[in-house]
């Protein structure tokens, strides 16, 4: 849940670095820093840190800052307070060893120890720290090989880029369950915790694997495992261009994400019908007709925004494919050995394929035997790397902490894999036919939902004061109610909970008064009425009512009215007004709607 940026070559370091962090600072922004092999008289490794944004940072670093080789690093506070101190990168006692480090190492509270009663005395509260001393008291000569010899008494994840004064024609890399991305320039050598710090100076790119380790020169690169034997990886190319990764003319990038649903969607469907058989092309799934129709049961593992998406695809799959199907958090499934049955299909879902939990579930499952499938956005990632085989969303890059458009189009991708298996089992040809045309619509109705902004900004205004809210669906609205509730609170930092219609009078009802109003998910479908039935009681208690519905509702004291797709695919339109009224209710309150407080976007951390 940091960034880190690394660069060697011949141009200036530290401007690149800072480029390099703003790109990254979605992934953490509690503090900065950035050290390079400085080209001055005295030489050595000259550092700056600061606790705040990395534009806070940029106006503290000196002008005779100069050198060709650097290190940078925007945190996501995990042990020690954000501070100058505790902020990256982080230099043993004589300041010959500079380390960034994404990751949580579990064992720092034994090396701290060791380190302390050996003389070392550790400047900060992190456990980063400990790497910088490890590698500088490691005996062997080479740089490679310290930095080995500092991981082998390491447990847990990391990702990091390794500067030392003695080799400054290099930067050493590794990576253990946090990603390292190498960029491969011309003359010139990058590494990033993620692409987009990378694509505007070279879209050709190495990922590195867990346990894998590289060296990077100006001129050269070599990957080599844990263990020192050569590893050959091959350079890809990053699919988006540097542009994808800028605002576009808006003020938010999650504003920006939003008013991009109808392309991403379109994206996301685009080459993957098939009408000939009414039903969807997915090639890379790696599961033919036998073995989809052998399978008794669907487990979709997720966090957060994944989850949700993953409750909404769990429906789609048990109502089409007419086979069990059900969602549960991958940061729970991981830890309560869960029975892992040799007839049930596993479906990882993550937007940046790295999600730390998701990604442990994944490996625990694979070693169990299980077939698993990865739903994930970013090409490469190291879910979709494990996995048998999957479906990319094709969101194009999220920026925002806060999950939109990649939320849409993995519910989106759902529905083609429900449609998929469906029409293996038992789906006909007419319901084919009917939720494919479904798919095609809904593009343009969510466009339509957009042009409707102003007046859910409207809405949200009158919202922004709320001390609390209830999100409240029946069955294909639960989920959207959960997304949205999760929404609200993240960007807004107004407390919300979500719950299924049917259980308000089994608790929640209590907390029903004029001053916490209630959104209710209410599509038209076979649960018209009941929804209705929950509006009457929310009214009888004053309760102040939101509709998102196909029609307007009596009882609501305002409604947002989207237009009416298939039953099934209604949730992927009733959750975008949603994204709005969260958005617009954090502008209204004045918040930093990119950068909630305490969060990050690429959870590699438990």
């Amino acid at each position: 849940m940091c960034g880190i940026v690394g660069y060697i070559g011949k141009r200036d370091v530290a401007p690149l670095l800072l480029e390099g962090l703003q790109r990254l600072e979605y992934r953490g922004y509690d503090s900065a820093g950035i050290a390079i092999h400085s080209s001055g008289r005295a030489g050595g490794i000259k550092a700056v840190k600061y606790k705040g944004r990395v534009r806070e940072l940029e106006e503290r670093v000196p002008a005779r800052f100069a050198g060709t080789a650097g290190i940078a690093h925007t945190r996501w506070a995990t042990h020690g307070a954000p501070n100058d101190v505790n902020a990256h990168p982080h230099l043993d006692a004589k300041g010959k060893v500079a380390v960034v480090h994404n990751g949580i190492i579990d064992n720092c509270s034994e090396l701290r120890a060791k380190l302390t009663a050996d003389g070392v005395e550790l400047a900060s509260e992190t456990d980063t720290e400990v790497l910088a001393h490890l590698i500088a008291r490691a005996q062997p000569t080479t740089l490679e090989e310290k930095v080995r010899e500092a991981l082998r008494h390491v447990e847990g994840t990391y990702g990091i880029a390794v500067l030392h004064a003695d080799f400054p024609d290099r930067i050493v890399v590794a990576r253990n369950g946090s990603p390292v991305v190498l960029g491969i320039g011309e003359k010139e050598m990058f590494v990033a915790s993620d692409v987009a710090a990378l694509v505007s100076h070279t879209r050709q790119v190495i990922t590195l694997d867990d346990g894998e380790m590289a060296t990077l020169k100006a001129d050269d690169y070599r990957t080599y495992t844990n263990n020192g034997s050569r590893t050959a990886a091959s350079p890809t190319t990053v699919e988006w261009e540097a542009e994808s990764y800028d605002m576009g003319g808006h003020d938010t990038y999650m504003h920006k994400e939003i008013a991009e649903q109808p392309d991403a969607v379109d994206r996301v469907l685009r080459g993957r019908i098939d009408d000939r058989f009414a039903t969807v092309k997915l090639g890379g799934l790696n599961l033919d007709a036998r073995g989809a129709r052998a399978m008794r049961r669907v487990k979709i593992l997720g966090c957060g925004s994944a989850y949700h998406a993953g409750l909404i695809g769990a429906q789609m799959i048990e109502e089409l494919a007419r086979v069990p199907a059900d969602a549960e958090p991958a940061s729970e499934f991981r830890y309560r050995n869960a029975v892992v049955d040799p007839d049930t299909l596993y479906v990882a879902v993550s937007q940046s394929g790295e999600t730390y939990d998701t990604l442990a579930a994944v490996q625990e499952l694979k070693r169990k035997g299980a077939m698993v499938l990865g739903v994930v956005n970013v090409v490469g990632s190291a879910i979709a790397r494990e996995t048998d085989g999957g479906v990319y969303v094709h969101a194009g890059p999220e920026v925002c902490v806060v999950s939109t458009k990649c939320f849409t189009n993995t519910a989106v991708a759902f529905a083609l894999l429900a449609i998929h298996l469906g029409r293996i089992r038992d789906l006909s040809v007419a319901d084919g036919k009917r939720l494919i045309e479904g798919l095609r619509r809904l593009p343009e109705q969510i466009a339509e939902i957009l042009r409707q902004e102003d007046r859910i900004a409207a809405l949200a205004a009158g919202l922004a004061e709320s001390r609390s809210m209830m999100f409240v669906g029946r069955v294909r609205g639960f989920p959207v109610a959960k997304e949205a509730s999760l929404k609200l609170k993240e960007v807004s930092y107004i407390h919300a909970e979500a719950y299924p219609a049917s259980e308000l009078k089994h608790g929640p009802l209590a907390l029903i008064e004029p001053s916490v109003p209630t959104v209710a998910i209410i599509p038209g479908d076979e649960l018209l009425e009941k929804n209705r039935a929950t509006l009457e009681e929310i009214k009888a208690r004053q309760g102040r009512i939101l509709a998102v519905a196909h029609q307007e509702q009596p009882k609501a004291d305002d409604t947002i009215v989207v237009p009416r797709n298939e039953p099934e695919l209604d949730p992927v339109l009733m959750g975008i007004p949603l994204q709005l009224l969260a958005y617009h209710t954090a502008l209204a309150l004045g918040r930093d709607i990119d950068k909630p407080r305490n969060l990050a976007k690429s959870v590699t951390v438990e």
